[in-house]
């Protein structure tokens, strides 16, 4: 149900309220050929959009898959991978994900030094179960 308000939200001029946080990802299943569309947390430098997950449908983005971001209130095209063997990298951008968005260490259970940096032994833990997925956007979507 939670997903189904947020999808309502992110594609209406409501959307501000939390497209700095949240995106909608759409992306094609790999063996159903359907269209899926879910809501993620996300943090973009540049052109590129990081996301993390625990949940499988990351299977479907492996290997490279085009995919449309809802990206804070316009639709982007781009070309997303999964990263889910290099865990060094994951914790890299993991870590400063959840610096600009504290309010996610929850989901990682990752806490907080007192100079605000998520606890390193914590985010290594957390990324054994994480999957990043890294988007390149394609034009100018910033």
């Amino acid at each position: 149900m939670l997903n189904k308000v947020m999808k309502i939200i992110l594609r209406s001029p409501l959307h501000k309220v939390i497209s700095k946080n949240i995106l909608l990802i759409t992306f094609t299943g790999r063996k159903s050929g359907q269209t899926y569309t879910t809501p993620v947390s996300y943090a973009q430098r540049g052109d590129q959009v990081f996301i993390f997950t625990h949940a499988n449908w990351w299977k479907n983005i492996r290997g490279g898959a085009l995919v449309t971001l809802r990206l804070q209130g316009r639709d982007v095209q781009g070309m997303a991978d999964a990263v889910a063997e290099n865990k060094d990298a994951i914790a890299a951008e993991l870590a400063a994900h959840l610096k600009n968005s504290p309010f996610d260490a929850k989901y990682y259970d990752v806490t907080f030094d007192e100079d605000g940096t998520p606890k390193a032994d914590e985010i290594k833990r957390a990324v054994q179960t994480v999957v990043m997925i890294q988007a390149q956007l394609n034009g100018a979507a910033r």
